[in-house]
This record gives structure tokens, C-alpha cells and sequence, in this order.
């Protein structure tokens, strides 16, 4: 989350995935105001992750409308805005039950 916050991605949130899927503990999703600074922060990121010890696969990287991070227990997205708001990860991950939305931490 420091790492997204100090790359300026906007509006990121984090979904406690515990219960609902064995991909991962969390899902954080967040969002770049072009392809050019999503490709930027996702690239800082895996390098942050691997500094720290952790292994991050990207895939995306090339079109950088939306781009994921798998850094193991934790799944990161990072997308366009209007590429974001097209699929609405946060709606599919955190409303699909009555009482979820309260799992939706905004950063």
C-alpha cells in the first residue's frame, strides 16, 4: 500500500479475500491516470516486492490498460480508469453478499 501510495496510483482499495477464494489473502486495486504511469507503478512494485524478499509475476505489462501483480498472498490490480470502471473488481470481490461491503478499506 506505501508502494502504491508513494507512486501517486489513485484510489486504492484493499479486499480481504480470507473466505472467499484460495488465490490469495488480499486483492488491492488501484488505478494510474495513463498506461504510461500504470507500466511505472507496476514496475516499482515487483521491484519493491523482490527487493523485500517476496516474487512478483506481472502480466499486463505490455498494454498497461490493466495490469496484475501476483505477489503471492497478495494479488494487486492496477488499471486505466476507464478500463477499472468497465469491469468493477471492488462490486464482483467485496458486494456479493449482504454486510460485505464493510470489507472495502479505501486507502
Amino acid at each position: 500500500m506505501k508502494s502504491l501510495d508513494d507512486d501517486q496510483a489513485q484510489d486504492v482499495v484493499s479486499i480481504a479475500l480470507a473466505g472467499k477464494s484460495n488465490i490469495a489473502d488480499h486483492m488491492v486495486i488501484a488505478e494510474g491516470r495513463s498506461t504510461r504511469q500504470v507500466a511505472a507503478i507496476a514496475q516499482k512494485l515487483a521491484e519493491r516486492v523482490k527487493k523485500a524478499g517476496g516474487t512478483a509475476r506481472i502480466e499486463g505489462l505490455a498494454n498497461a490498460d490493466w495490469v496484475l501483480i501476483d505477489a503471492g498472498d497478495v494479488i494487486v490490480h492496477l488499471f486505466r480508469p476507464e478500463v477499472r470502471s468497465f469491469y468493477n473488481l471492488e462490486r464482483m470481490w467485496a458486494v456479493d453478499e449482504e454486510g460485505d461491503a464493510a470489507e472495502v478499506a479505501e486507502a
